[in-house]
């Protein structure tokens, strides 16, 4: 792709209507009046002039006088289907108080409700009709540079479920991020969703869902689609990465290590979750002044992202020394039929590794009296924790650590107050989803948000810059260490174990060079390690800003 707009003076590809109603190109009422003349704008905007800071302005006003969350999100993705060099501005400018809205957890219920505000695509829909085509249609998408794709098949909606092709609002909203915290430029991202039907009930029977109205396809059929979309990736976008994103659980897994050698992919729901629950670890053993050797882990789900989170945790005590059979005896979990154990005949492949020997335990609270945890957290997405949990965690730990990270809010396993007031002010908290400062004995705490956005962005931009051939569980443990060496004692101090979310465009370039270095230290990529690592990443990130138009 030539002619990114983000040069000091480039020259679009269309004129007249045409780049007016071009999203990426268009620039409304800051088009200049040399600009009106030469490309065929005159009459076509209002004839007052407004710079880009008038034109956010703007956008501010109108964001204020929406009744509700859903509102802003509706109004903000109108907006970026208009113009989406100052949707961005005002993403990145704003992007603490906007994030919530742009993805989870409103992202969630633009996800359920997208028959209904569904406007215009804004990536490729791949349906199992197109068996057979996948490289036609692919070829179809106008820009030919892509460097970025997130694609799902709905069937595993944050915690909300199998949302079909309503689920294509997980993809845009993922790569708004990508842009928006790492500067990867919006026009070399690109969402797909994948029609393999849905089984949810209430879209069958729903006359405004977007997906065709049948139940998912058979496995055969299913998988042959998917192969297909990998292989004509690989040729239509050779240089692009793929994020697998809300598989459901026994596909992610199989598509994660079958594709990882033969293409740029990673799944952020196993490896990002990961990363962001390792770093938070990280950061509370700096609150508790313990060792990570010292701690046991008890997680509330047992499925793509708990499963991740325990691997990369068993990584982590390895590169300490830990064999890899005691950092596995370190990670326990309960899923809806109890404690994973050895003895259950009904375990899945991704659980073996956690199914450790021991008494059958049916349930959460169980299982966290007789184990006795420094560590519960919670992803499951429909399991609660309750206050006699946290009490009986706060027995056994001076300071445990109560990570809530189901989303959206709805699906969190307790409140940021719960946790602090059932503790005493003692439980090291994070949550999947945003939640205020919470005032408790005197003392204002700022619950640590875990968000994955504080690494994916990061990851890709390090592969995109470094042009990774493979991409590797050692970037996630990088990246993990790298955020939680960000995190100050002030953050500490505050309960906030991860940093501020408006210091996240310094924290994506910090992941993105770790990455770069993990990449070309193990020989990944062709391209000639730089000089100054940190300076090739920051001259590769996208800054929202109008150049000048000129035509030929």
């Amino acid at each position: 792709m030539q002619n990114l707009p983000t040069k000091v003076a480039v020259t679009p590809p269309r004129r007249g209507i045409d780049l007016v109603r071009d999203p990426f190109w268009n620039k409304g009422t800051a088009f200049s009046a040399a600009e009106r003349d030469a490309l065929g704008l005159r009459g076509l905007l209002s004839p007052r002039l407004a710079n880009m800071d008038e034109q956010t302005e703007r956008v501010l006003a109108s964001l204020e006088k929406c009744a509700t969350d859903f509102d802003k999100y509706i109004y903000l993705m109108n907006l970026r289907e208009r113009n989406e060099t100052v949707f961005f501005r005002v993403l990145v400018d704003n992007l603490e108080a906007l994030m919530p809205i742009v993805y989870t957890p409103t992202v969630g219920r633009g996800c359920q409700e997208f028959g209904r505000v569904f406007r215009r695509p804004q990536g490729l829909f791949i349906s199992h009709r197109d068996a057979g085509k996948v490289k036609e249609v692919l070829r179809n998408w106008p820009i030919d540079d892509v460097r970025c794709i997130v694609v799902t098949d709905g069937e595993r909606i944050l915690g909300l479920g199998d949302l079909g092709l309503n689920g294509m609002g997980i993809p845009v909203g993922k790569l708004a991020l990508y842009t928006a915290c790492a500067g990867i430029h919006p026009m070399q991202c690109l969402p797909i969703a994948i029609d393999a039907g849905t089984n949810n009930e209430a879209l069958l029977e729903d006359p405004l869902y977007i997906g065709e109205a049948i139940r998912r396809i058979e496995r055969p059929v299913y998988d042959a689609l998917i192969d297909e979309f990998v292989q004509a990736v690989k040729e239509v976008w050779p240089k692009a990465l793929l994020q697998w994103e809300d598989f459901g659980n026994s596909n992610a897994f199989r598509f994660l290590h079958h594709y990882q050698p033969q293409i740029c992919s990673f799944n952020d729901d196993i490896q990002g979750t990961a990363s962001v629950v390792l770093a938070g670890v990280y950061s509370a053993l700096r609150i508790s002044g313990k060792k990570l050797t010292e701690q046991r882990f008890l997680f509330m789900g047992a499925g793509e992202a708990g499963v991740g989170c325990a691997d990369l945790i068993v990584s982590a005590l390895m590169a300490e020394g830990i064999s890899e059979a005691d950092a596995r005896k370190t990670c326990w979990m309960v899923d809806s039929k109890g404690l994973v154990v050895n003895s259950r005949n009904d375990l899945t492949a991704h659980k073996l590794p956690y199914a450790h020997e021991h008494t059958p335990i049916k349930d959460f609270m169980g299982s966290v009296l007789d184990l006795r945890p420094s560590a519960i957290i919670g992803l499951s997405g429909s399991g609660k924790f309750t206050q006699p949990m946290v009490e009986a965690m706060c027995e056994f730990n001076e300071r445990p650590m109560v990570f809530a990270l189901s989303n959206p809010t709805s699906k969190s396993e307790c409140t940021a107050a719960q946790a602090y007031e059932w503790s005493e002010g003692k439980a090291i908290f994070a949550s999947g989803s945003p939640f205020n400062p919470v005032d408790y004995n005197q003392q204002t705490f700022v619950p640590g948000q875990g968000n994955n956005a504080y690494v994916f962005p990061g990851v890709g931009l390090g592969i995109i810059v470094s042009q990774a051939k493979i991409v590797t569980d050692e970037m996630f443990f990088v990246a993990a260490r790298t955020l939680a060496n960000i995190v100050t004692q002030q953050d500490l101090a505050l309960g906030r174990i991860y940093p501020a979310l408006n210091r996240i465009r310094e924290i994506s370039a910090a992941i993105a060079a770790a990455v770069c270095t993990v990449v070309y230290t193990r020989g990944f990529s062709d391209k000639t390690r730089p000089t100054d690592i940190m300076s090739d990443v920051k001259a590769a990130m996208y800054e929202p800003r109008y150049p000048e138009y000129v035509s030929e």
